[in-house]
């Protein structure tokens, strides 16, 4: 039964003397001992929107890049998730590393990327991706599989092995406003250290488990 699955944590420890001041810093070793483990896709992270309804929405996305303003990632623009950007950019993502015994949450705002950055790491993709984002009209209804599959064979040939960007695919990169860094432990007391800015700087909290 579901009810019955029981594990124990006792990977690592996360307390305010090891942790590091700024929540960036500290999310970038983080993210390189997940690279650097047996976890599965460590660059995977939740990212969750809300749509004209107050309905939230989550999906799996991969982060692309992350750098001193924030986390990057790239998509379909006409797709659900960046039209619900578009109306409301408060958006939330989340990082779990269970190799790791780890989870990181974050709260922001989504800013669009500029055409220039999107081109550039459009360029840098397989070409069969490149057309995969062209054959797709992302949470569109479709016919079938086959549709796509032809889609796929028609800017095959229109384009070949130097595609264009679509002017419908770019790039978000999510601004953190918090962090939480979430490390499990035994008997269920985990360790929960929240960073929020307060005067311009971090502020570390500890939260109950």
């Amino acid at each position: 039964m579901l009810s019955d699955i029981r594990k124990q944590y006792l990977f690592s420890v996360l307390d305010e003397n090891s942790v590091l001041p700024n929540p960036f810093d500290q999310f970038e070793i983080w993210l390189q001992e997940a690279i650097g483990s047996e976890q599965l896709e460590p660059t995977a992270m939740i990212v969750s929107t809300v749509d004209e309804n107050s309905q939230p929405h989550s999906r799996v996305v991969l982060l692309k890049d992350f750098n001193a303003k924030g986390f990057v990632f790239y998509t379909n623009l006409d797709g659900h998730k960046a039209q619900q950007i578009a109306q409301n950019n408060k958006v939330s993502i989340v990082f779990f590393w269970p190799t790791l015994e780890r989870q990181v949450r974050v709260v922001g705002i989504a800013e669009k990327l500029s055409e220039t950055l999107s081109t550039s790491y459009f360029n840098t993709r397989p070409v069969d991706s490149q057309l995969g984002a062209w054959a797709s009209p992302q949470s569109q209804l479709i016919r079938s599989k086959d549709f796509l599959e032809k889609q796929f064979q028609y800017y095959k040939q229109k384009f070949g092995d130097v595609v264009p960007k679509p002017p419908h695919w770019g790039g978000f990169v999510i601004i953190p406003s918090t962090f939480e860094f979430w490390q499990g432990r035994a008997n269920r007391l985990h360790d929960r250290l929240f960073f929020s800015i307060e005067r311009g700087e971090w502020e570390i909290s500890r939260l109950a488990p």
